[in-house]
């Protein structure tokens, strides 16, 4: 069943917002109490020093094995070949791939924080009282332009330190993923996607939402993963967030980020209010993949999120669950025996932008889609 359906009055959103999400239309934490000042904010030199000078280097890729550190300058264009129908896998490959470093935290099914294990926290922090419930991050990922669903990501979470310590960060857990283990992949040329991943024998899942900020120039995200339990008792396990900017082009975390990073710990901070989320929404732009009950023998469930016709939603508070950095999540039945998984990105000035995913109560992904929202009247 679709996810957006019916008519609706186009309303005036951004062209920036089109560009972070769908294709192009030409393609059909830390702490609550305050702690002493660090002495090591990043210089705008250091900024730069891990960030390219322009967007347009974005469609360059500096391709670096797993294995070795050696890099080589790799234009997308002649990576791909000119080739239609590699075309946006390779644009999406150019803005997916990189260094992408920030901050990240796990919460409950109800949203609250969870708290970093004691065993990790310096005891600076446990002298002063602080609680901490974010990790530093780093998020090396490389998707080759010529070979659409070849993309991996490490995972790398960093011991927190106190003060320029952040300098010497080590290596607390590193954690890497293939596309190609995904249960379902679904990505738009811009950046985003959304992926399936399995949990084990028995029907759970990791849906993640990978979503590039429309006016962040490419270079901000979030990436927020829903750990879903299906079966007879269907019910949300919890969530991790990872709040990222991009600094770079791809070098398999060889750089850690220490006091350069632009991102801060936000687990801590102000929840969305639900009262933001609630009532009728309009789209005015929508792509989605829909896949069948049979794996295409050639693809599987790989696919590129294509315009979708534009409809309304209205949203209770049903499965809504709000988080920090304007975020909300749901989980709840679809109907049809079918569940949706839906995260949100609050804007501002009464828009957002969705990525969702529909399951079938075996863990089946039936459909992914995303869309950009304009909210035409609150809820209760």
């Amino acid at each position: 069943m679709p996810l957006l359906s019916g008519h609706l009055l186009l309303l005036p959103i951004p062209d920036a917002y089109h560009r972070a999400l769908l294709p192009p239309r030409a393609c059909a934490g830390a702490a609550a109490p305050s702690v002493p000042s660090s002495p090591c904010s990043p210089s705008s030199s250091q900024l730069r020093s891990r960030r390219c000078s322009s967007w347009s280097s974005r469609t360059r890729l500096r391709v670096v094995s797993p294995e070795t550190p050696t890099t080589v300058d790799t234009d997308v264009g002649e990576a791909a070949g000119v080739h239609s129908g590699n075309a946006r896998w390779a644009e999406f490959a150019g803005r997916v791939s990189g260094e992408w470093d920030g901050f990240g935290a796990e919460f409950t099914a109800a949203g609250d924080p969870v708290e970093l294990p004691e065993n990790v926290v310096p005891e600076a922090f446990r002298d002063w009282g602080v609680q901490v419930f974010d990790w530093q991050t780093q998020c090396p990922t490389l998707a080759d332009p010529a070979a659409p669903c070849a993309l991996h990501y490490r995972l790398v979470r960093l011991l927190p330190t106190v003060g320029c310590e952040a300098d010497a960060a080590t290596v607390h857990t590193s954690h890497q993923r293939h596309a190609s283990s995904a249960a379902a992949f679904a990505y738009a040329a811009a950046g985003s996607y959304v992926a399936a991943w399995p949990k084990g024998p028995a029907p759970v899942l990791e849906v993640e939402h990978c979503v590039v900020r429309p006016d962040g120039g490419g270079e901000v995200r979030v990436r927020v993963v829903q750990t879903v339990a299906l079966g007879k008792e269907a019910r949300l396990r919890g969530l991790k967030v990872f709040s990222e900017q991009w600094y770079g082009p791809f070098r398999n975390g060889e750089q850690l980020g220490g006091c350069a990073v632009r991102e801060t710990a936000f687990a801590a901070g102000e929840k969305l209010d639900v009262s933001e989320v609630l009532g009728q929404w309009e789209s005015r732009d929508a792509a989605a993949a829909r896949f069948s009950d049979e794996l295409d023998p050639e693809t599987g469930k790989f696919a590129e999120l294509s315009p979708a016709e534009p409809g309304k939603v209205l949203r209770d508070a049903d499965g809504v669950v709000t988080l920090p950095k304007q975020l909300w999540s749901v989980f709840k039945e679809h109907g049809g025996g079918e569940f949706l998984c839906e995260v949100g990105w609050v804007l501002g000035g009464g828009s957002a932008v969705t990525s969702r995913c529909v399951l079938s109560r075996d863990g089946d992904v039936k459909e992914i889609a995303a869309a950009y929202e304009s909210r035409v009247s609150g809820g209760t």
